[in-house]
């Protein structure tokens, strides 16, 4: 069964075939390069093969280490940013229940909060209110161990950890993510006994959903990660496919690249699932670090339907027509609610009885692929079979390939990120980091 559909009739008024046909040639080549490691930023496309070739040794520890947070802990909280933490949050909003953290002490796992993606203080407090007396481990993930959001964030719920704990049953909670060999965590991790798993050094941030970086947290809400990896698993055979005409993921990448050279400059990912709001997270950072580069790159934003119909909704029916929509829509519906009759029927929807929530919820889809494709903005549709953790790997992986044939076809390195360097430079100098005082005084 196709677990993943590409639905682009809703393109062909603004892409033809012709026009696919001529960038065919560029696309494969672009493939053969990926696959090959002959193209720019070949250093980190470990995460081509590690569907398949992943170690096994560590994934076995992964899941124990998980069991034994649920054995121990009412709480995890899980600090990283960026790439070390969006992963894993997608992928625990996309398979679990909606309200998680309320219905997971019944079901024998811990509530999951994440940290160390911003520097709000209110956050921090509240989130160390929320933990309370509650017995918590932490899991830190991070390559260097200095990235200042999840460093500070660390620094200040070990204290909390060890003042509840003490020192040694603390370290026993503290769970490192992070370089096999350098870096001021793995230096910390080693001194202190933490148990650790690693950020493989070919597989840069935003692509490592798929390594312990995400695996542990998900594991630790409960999910199938094998389930997980054999999607992706799979993925690899679908999406490495030189033909064109059966590689789904890369007809994506020439659609889009010719849409942009068409003057599309903004890109939409669409759902009608609200699980779906933290990929649409995850997404945003897979193509807006990968392509925004050499001031080229598609501006990758997200709409959460039906709910933004009714707020920009508007712009996007009759605003510029700079953009085009990709939109993920689920076949089979976890869950069902009816809709009843009602005696004197007075919000007139009685037309409505015995239909399910879902069988709405498809039509308002159906309805807005036609208003948005009749208004002249272009729409692919990426039709799920389900929300289940086989499905969700091949989505990682359908995208993970996409953006990279992207990159390469609009002449960007996709695996690096020099731009994001930038703001921490101006944040040091003003904060008076040692070595950074002259930039201040330029100011």
């Amino acid at each position: 069964m196709e677990v993943i559909k590409l639905n682009d009739q809703y393109i062909q008024p603004f892409v033809s075939e012709q026009e696919i046909e001529q960038i065919t040639p560029y696309a494969q080549l672009a493939l053969s390069q990926l696959l090959e490691g002959k193209g720019a930023g070949n250093d980190f496309i470990d995460w081509v093969q590690w569907p398949t070739s992943y170690d096994k040794e560590e994934f076995q520890r992964i899941k124990q280490t998980a069991q034994k947070i649920q054995s121990d802990s009412d709480v995890l909280v899980v600090i990283g940013i960026g790439g070390s933490y969006l992963g894993a949050r997608a992928a625990i909003d996309f398979l679990s229940h909606t309200f998680y953290n309320e219905v997971s002490p019944k079901r024998g796992c811990p509530k999951i909060y994440f940290l160390g993606n911003h520097l709000s203080s209110k956050y921090l407090n509240e989130l160390l209110e929320v933990i309370g007396e509650q017995d918590f481990s932490i899991n830190v993930i991070s390559k260097s161990g200095t990235t200042t959001e999840p460093a500070i964030a660390f620094r200040i719920l070990k204290e909390k950890l060890i003042r509840k704990y003490g020192k040694e049953e603390a370290n026993r909670r503290i769970y490192a993510t992070t370089d096999q060999d350098k870096g001021a965590l793995r230096s910390e991790a080693d001194e202190n006994g933490y148990e650790t798993f690693v950020i493989p050094s070919g597989i840069g941030g935003r692509f490592t959903v798929l390594t312990a970086v995400g695996l542990l947290p998900i594991a630790v809400a409960g999910l199938n990660i094998e389930a997980l990896m054999g999607g992706a698993e799979k993925a690899t055979a679908l999406y490495q496919q030189e033909d064109v005409s059966k590689n789904e993921a890369i007809r994506y990448a020439m659609i889009r690249n010719i849409l942009h050279r068409k003057g599309k400059q903004v890109e939409i990912l669409a759902n009608y699932e609200p699980n779906l709001r933290s990929f649409g997270e995850w997404w945003k950072q897979l193509f807006g670090e990968s392509e925004g580069k050499d001031h080229k790159g598609i501006f990758p934003t997200t709409a959460n339907f039906t709910t933004d119909l009714h707020s920009i909704g508007q712009i996007i029916q009759d605003g510029p027509r700079n953009l085009f929509e990709t939109v993920l829509t689920v076949k089979e519906s976890p869950s069902e609610v009816r809709i009843m009759a009602d005696e004197k029927d007075l919000d007139g929807l009685n037309y409505l009885e015995n239909k399910t929530l879902a069988e709405v919820n498809q039509k308002a889809f159906q309805g807005t692929l036609m208003a948005h494709t009749d208004g002249g903005v272009p729409n692919v549709v990426i039709e799920l079979a389900d929300m289940t953790e086989g499905t969700l790997g091949q989505l990682i992986y359908f995208f993970e390939i996409a953006v990279a044939i992207s990159g390469y076809l609009n002449g960007v390195n996709p695996f690096d990120q020099p731009g994001v360097e930038a703001y921490k430079r101006n944040m040091f100098a003003l904060l008076e980091k040692p070595g950074y005082e002259k930039l201040a005084d330029q100011g």
